[in-house]
């Protein structure tokens, strides 16, 4: 018997759970040793306290989605599901849940970043009704040398 799947916001006392079950999937591959770590998350929670989320059934964190804003768009910046938890809607619960709590908050734009061989989630958002952008070149910098820059 499956236990029930609940949803609430992420608090920083959820860290070791959240990082555990990143580091279960592939979603280890989009974190880095800063802004990922247990102070860069809590910096982050603290800023965006309202619009971060994650799925838990009895003891066991299933599925988290942080999401912030900068008072004009949002980022969904980490979206995980457990291996074992996935094609039940527990994405679908968490983007609805984070989408309704920006919404509040006057939002009225949402972007994400998926990796371009990552095929299941970037099915999964274009499900949600998140369209390819196609006319821009994402560009980053690192500020600090442990920050990769990526490819």
């Amino acid at each position: 018997m499956q236990s029930e799947i609940n949803i609430r916001q992420v608090t920083a006392d959820d860290y070791d759970g959240i990082f555990g079950l990143w580091n279960s999937t592939e979603s280890k591959r989009a974190l880095n040793p800063v802004d990922d770590s247990r102070e860069g998350i809590t910096r982050y929670l603290k800023r965006n306290p309202t619009t971060c989320f994650l799925a838990y059934t009895d003891d066991k964190i299933i599925g988290v989605i942080l999401t912030g804003h900068d008072g004009r768009r949002a980022i969904v910046h980490h979206m995980c599901v457990h291996p074992d938890y996935r094609r039940q809607g527990i994405a679908g619960m968490l983007v609805k849940k984070a989408e309704e709590a920006l919404r509040e908050e006057g939002i009225t734009k949402i972007f994400g970043l998926v990796f371009k061989d990552n095929d299941g989630a970037n099915a999964f958002w274009e499900n949600q009704g998140y369209s390819l952008r196609t006319n821009l070149n994402y560009r980053n910098k690192s500020l600090d040398k442990n920050v990769p820059q990526g490819e």
